[in-house]
């Protein structure tokens, strides 16, 4: 996944709990692990499927060569629960071919069930709108009733038109504390955008959901995972160890 981008709030009292877009819950979980891996936190989705937007499904940076029997079990457990279920294609900022990225949101939904696309590593200049548009309408077409845009940076505000969620940070967690949100975001509602936020220490993740609400992201997730892919990781509220609530 994309790279992203004051002041603590110590122990002011958190504000009331908003619902993601269409009456979802608010979490977007990037699950990257696999389910033989880590069973317990697919299980773990599962059993907080009533408040999570969606999960974002990651076979290998994509949906892989082949299906994956254990993946596909997974996704079919958190289907039966009511999860909406994201496929990752990788956009590659706009140099991907969108034949390739369009056999990947095809794939997941035969493989896998996913009910849209996160299309991650998006680009955020406006020379790539057109390219990002077409390819939003094509994934649409294909069947992706939910679609996620991931530049993880705030972008020309013109893909604020395109997707239903469009990821506006993406990053640390010391790094997001010190972002910025530009004021064109003020024109959208909150469910519009999403922050995803890793290397959260655990007793600071209520805070991270507050910040995202304050910032004008109704939709977020914050890990405790750093490296590589920090996305390994769950957040501590889907595990039982929070409220999840902003």
């Amino acid at each position: 996944m994309s790279a992203g981008r004051p002041g603590r709030r110590g122990s002011a009292p958190a504000p009331a709990a908003v619902r993601g877009p269409r009456g979802r819950g608010h979490l977007l979980v990037p699950l990257y692990v696999h389910p033989a891996v880590d069973p317990g936190a697919w299980e773990a989705a599962v059993r907080a499927a009533g408040r999570l937007y969606a999960v974002v499904v990651n076979a290998a940076d994509g949906p892989g060569p082949r299906p994956d029997p254990a993946l596909a079990a997974a996704a079919a457990r958190l289907r039966g629960a009511g999860v909406p279920l994201l496929g990752y294609v990788d956009t590659a900022y706009g140099a991907r071919p969108p034949r390739a990225v369009l056999r990947d949101v095809r794939r997941h939904r035969r493989w896998y069930g996913a009910d849209g696309a996160f299309l991650d590593r998006a680009a955020a200049g406006a020379e790539h709108l057109p390219r990002y548009r077409r390819t939003v309408r094509a994934a649409r077409l294909l069947g992706a009733s939910t679609v996620v845009l991931n530049p993880g940076v705030h972008p020309d505000p013109g893909y604020a038109r395109l997707a239903d969620v469009l990821v506006t940070f993406e990053g640390r967690w010391e790094e997001y504390r010190r972002a910025g949100v530009p004021a064109w975001t003020r024109g959208h509602p909150p469910h519009r955008f999403c922050h995803l936020v890793y290397a959260v220490p655990d007793r600071l993740a209520a805070e991270a959901a507050r910040t995202a609400h304050e910032r004008g992201a109704a939709v977020h997730c914050a890990v405790p995972g750093e490296g590589a892919n920090p996305w390994r990781s769950t957040p501590r509220p889907v595990l039982g160890c929070g409220r999840i609530t902003p």
